[in-house]
């Protein structure tokens, strides 16, 4: 098993790189990804070490709750109520690139501040983008 305190999550959680924090409890973290794949692209992970879904165990049943959980309650701080999608890659061949459990919160919804305290929603579709304002 990998020892997941020596990846860059481990040093996320312990402030030794930065990263985009959007929310944290005693158990879990929430931050921006570095290599957003959608315009909304939040990382969810556990301070518990978990190498992988397929390495947790009966013990960790409430923590992949919480996990969901925090998923959820960051979407809504995020503005996400039109929807949004939530992706464990699990392994290499899953993709997974590090080794440390991390659930993906993507959106293709973007809330942006506008000048006159309006918001502006954007949606984004293979490669293309519309916006509005929302009063």
């Amino acid at each position: 098993m990998t020892n997941t305190t020596d990846t860059i999550f481990g040093k996320i959680i312990r402030r030794e790189i930065p990263a985009d924090i959007v929310y944290e409890d005693d158990l879990a973290l929430a931050f921006r990804d570095v290599n957003p794949q959608a315009p909304t692209h939040i990382l969810i992970i556990p301070k518990k070490p978990i190498v992988r879904l397929s390495e947790s165990s009966q013990e960790d049943t409430a923590l992949m709750g919480h996990l969901l959980m925090t998923v959820k309650q960051v979407a809504e701080q995020e503005n996400l109520s039109n929807g949004y999608r939530v992706v464990i890659n699990n392994g290499a061949d899953g993709g997974q690139t590090v080794d440390h459990l991390h659930l993906h919160l993507l959106a293709i919804a973007l809330w942006v501040g506008h000048q006159d305290k309006n918001a502006v929603k954007c949606n984004y579709t293979l490669g293309s983008k519309s916006c509005t304002v929302v009063a």
